[in-house]
């Protein structure tokens, strides 16, 4: 699979992401619908979390800085217009790496839990790796979106 392959279907799987939540208002993206207690808005900011680790400190070894402190996971008290802009923005960044780094391009950083950093061992697998994360949460909001308002089927696919 090519590069451009890869890139866009983690693409796809973005834009699933973004279109599951719109539409919801403030109450609905800071509604915690499952035992967890994410919520949509928290799961978002997670989504831009994962985008900088992989894309920044695991491949490049270095990362813009996060623009507030670390919260519980997955339910944040930031604005809603900066979260999206922070998983917008850390998006673009992945984008600029991935364009300008080879597949086969070894990580200059390298993820905390030993078993994955042993198979994200080139952009390929890290691309891999965010097509899958990126998928799975886009699962767990198109739940989390039918519990809260009944719609579904949302997403370019």
């Amino acid at each position: 699979m090519t590069e451009t392959a890869l890139h866009e279907f983690l693409g796809y799987q973005r834009s699933s992401v973004l279109a599951i939540v719109e539409g919801l208002d403030e109450q609905a993206l800071r509604t915690a619908v499952l035992p967890s207690g994410w919520t949509p808005l928290g799961l978002i900011e997670h989504l831009g979390h994962a985008e900088r680790h992989w894309f920044q400190e695991v491949l490049t070894g270095t990362a813009v800085p996060v623009p507030w402190a670390s919260a519980p996971p997955f339910a944040i008290d930031q604005p809603t217009g900066p979260v999206f802009a922070f998983y917008r923005e850390q998006c673009a960044i992945a984008d600029r790496n991935i364009e300008a780094t080879d597949l086969d391009a070894k990580p200059v950083g390298r993820h905390e839990d030993e078993t994955l950093a042993g198979q994200t061992t080139d952009l390929r697998r890290i691309i891999l790796h965010m097509i899958e994360e990126t998928a799975r949460h886009a699962g767990h909001l198109d739940a989390a979106r039918e519990l809260i308002d009944g719609v579904t089927g949302l997403g370019p696919r």
